[in-house]
């Protein structure tokens, strides 16, 4: 299986887990990241480096995280790789534990 990223990166965009990957398989949307499901190679090391707990093993996403394989799987083939971190959106902090943010899934672009 893969990794995921979950509705906790919406509207944060942390990219620490983007500087440890070794095959460049994060993808980046306005304010959300995804990881694509073909090249993510499942070691894992991304999932410590997140502060917001965004990432997850396929294998354990919960019922309400399972529509993030097809949003992942969906993104990775619309946005571009990024490769390396930068600066989290400005207003991160505010999003961080915010709950049900699914919802805006298509306001992520």
């Amino acid at each position: 299986m893969t990794y995921v990223v979950t509705e906790n990166c919406i509207r944060c965009k942390y990219t620490d887990c983007v500087d440890v990957c070794p095959v460049d398989c994060f993808h980046e949307g306005d304010r959300f990241l995804v990881i694509d499901p073909d090249v993510c190679i499942d070691c894992g090391v991304c999932v410590p480096e997140c502060p917001v707990e965004a990432i997850v093993d396929a294998d354990n996403l919960r019922p309400d995280q399972q529509p993030f394989l097809a949003i992942n799987a969906r993104y990775a083939r619309e946005w571009p790789v990024i490769s390396g971190a930068q600066d989290a959106l400005p207003d991160a902090d505010k999003w961080a534990d915010r709950p049900d943010k699914l919802s805006l899934i298509g306001d992520i672009g």
